[in-house]
């Protein structure tokens, strides 16, 4: 008769594998079940949570027991049977559902002061409101809110699993309120600035337009005697050089008195 086989060689056959809920809600109870597809002999399970091993839970048989599931229960699970730990089942992934907690406010400042509400829950936190402590109603709402008076504020965030309040968090505007309004003084101001150059600019403009006479701008004398000789040996030359008249009649006359003219002042010159 052969003799038996070690385990180990018996679990390579054997698929290991977690049945548990995907999700739970915080407060509740779950158990998380090792099964196999083989008999064993009163084997020894052996659970992980995030790769590291469980020593803290209650473990019997092949169950994991959580009693009061809390969100820090969250995470990957996993069995193997002791002796053969490298033959781990599939991972298991637990979530757990909670309403906000760890509900805090930070301020920041510049111009202006700002609140910023943060918060820890599962499904994450989208209703933000804010209060002002003494009032029942709400002055704000959303992740981020700007007080326009001092005083003390808190938020509130809220998910489908309940609601949590932040601590008072005290706003001091005095000296921001100072600042907006030599900001917005100074910003008046030079608009104002702008405007009287601009419409005081455009007075003027017009009033030139209207004032100066319509002339064409024939550009201005000479500043030396050689341009001027230029253009006057350029006038003497057309006189000289201009054709003369094609019949007899007074023109002529004209037209040899004025070459005459030329002809004396070219001498003269």
């Amino acid at each position: 008769m052969a003799p038996p086989l070690p385990l180990v060689f018996l679990l390579m056959t054997v698929e290991l594998h977690v049945e548990a809920p995907e999700e739970v809600r915080e407060g509740e109870t779950a158990d998380l079940t090792c099964n196999t597809t083989c008999s064993l002999t009163d084997p020894t399970f052996i659970w992980y949570k995030d790769g590291q091993p469980l020593t803290t839970k209650t473990i019997k048989n092949n169950q994991l027991h959580l009693q009061t599931v809390s969100s820090e229960d969250a995470g990957s699970y996993s069995c193997a049977v002791r002796g053969s730990q490298h033959l781990c089942s599939t991972a298991h992934s637990l979530r757990v559902r909670y309403p906000p907690k760890n509900v805090s406010v930070s301020i920041s400042s510049g111009f202006s002061v700002n609140l910023t509400c943060s918060s820890d829950g599962n499904p994450p936190v989208k209703i933000y409101t804010w209060f002002k402590e003494g009032g029942t109603s709400p002055v704000g709402s959303g992740h981020r809110y700007s007080p326009l008076q001092s005083g003390s504020y808190y938020c509130e965030a809220q998910n489908e699993h309940g609601a949590q309040r932040s601590d008072l968090v005290p706003v001091d505007l005095n000296g921001h309120s100072v600042i907006l309004h030599a900001a917005a003084g100074v910003g008046l101001c030079g608009v104002a600035v702008f405007l009287a150059v601009f419409f005081w600019m455009r007075r003027r403009r017009q009033s030139r337009n209207t004032n100066d006479p319509d002339y064409v701008n024939t550009g201005p004398p000479p500043d030396d005697d050689s341009s001027s000789d230029q253009d006057y040996e350029i006038a003497i030359d057309t006189g000289l050089n201009a054709p003369p008249p094609d019949d007899d009649s007074s023109s002529t006359d004209d037209y040899e008195n004025i070459t005459d003219y030329y002809e004396n002042v070219t001498a003269l010159k």
